[in-house]
């Protein structure tokens, strides 16, 4: 092992592409902190089988990121366990449609607060951290954070509001922290309330050139590439997305 093994904290990473892109990075000798807000048991178990694996390399760490105080513990809590950070991995999303007509005060803080303003303040938090370290920052964003949704106006402007800020946080946290992005195209369908129905499904996948669904694998893989193999790469977002975004 290295003299001083990288540490990265990455939210919402109990389970879906958070959970692919932990045990990447794990595989390659990092030490994870895996944030949950409610998804405890996955968390654990997740935790368990990366400390099986190699002795205190992974603990989980609880936070509404809804909450101000929350996020601000979450980051000072990740940089305290190991007295380090080298990356932040900004995953955790609200996906679900609102209606402009229909949309409500608390639709839009649930969706801003854990898509934008979370990510902001929690990299505000990990920041000193992050720039004692040479660090990365990625956010996931969504290729319709361009070319928008239909009836997912909320989400849409919070997915623009991160790609904005993974360009001002490029120039502004140079030359000692990188940040880029990721955009997901079809990987995952959204499950429960948000779930999509065959049909659409079909839609979505006719307009992909590929023709298939990516896996997490794809996402996980572009996350790592960015932070351990792309020291020159700063201020992007890749579309992973199969070709989805030539069509839309």
């Amino acid at each position: 092992m290295p003299a001083h093994t990288p540490v990265a904290l990455i939210t919402g990473s109990a389970h879906r592409l958070g959970a692919h892109t932990a045990q990447r990075l794990h595989e390659r000798g990092w030490n994870l902190v895996i944030h949950y807000r409610s998804r405890e048991e996955q968390a654990r178990n997740l935790v368990e089988t990366m400390n099986q694996q190699r002795q205190n390399s992974a603990v989980a760490l609880q936070a509404d990121l809804n909450l101000m105080a929350d996020t601000t513990q979450l980051g000072q809590g990740a940089i305290a366990h190991w007295g380090r950070l080298d990356a932040l991995v900004n995953n955790a999303s609200v996906f679900y449609p609102n209606p402009t007509c229909e949309a409500t005060e608390d639709d839009w803080n649930s969706i801003m607060h854990t898509n934008l303003k979370a990510p902001f303040f929690l990299l505000q938090a990990c920041l000193p951290a992050l720039q004692k370290s040479m660090g990365s920052v990625v956010n996931l964003i969504d290729i319709y954070s361009e070319k928008p949704l239909p009836e997912h106006p909320l989400y849409c402007a919070s997915k623009a509001g991160l790609a904005a800020l993974t360009r001002s946080w490029a120039k502004d946290l140079a030359p000692q922290v990188r940040v880029n992005g990721v955009s997901p195209g079809a990987i995952l369908w959204p499950d429960g309330d948000a779930a999509v129905d065959v049909g659409y499904q079909s839609r979505i996948l006719d307009k992909t050139p590929l023709k298939r669904t990516g896996t997490p694998e794809d996402i996980a893989r572009t996350i790592v590439f960015l932070l351990t193999e792309a020291p020159f790469i700063t201020g992007q977002t890749i579309s992973v997305d199969g070709g989805r975004s030539l069509n839309m």
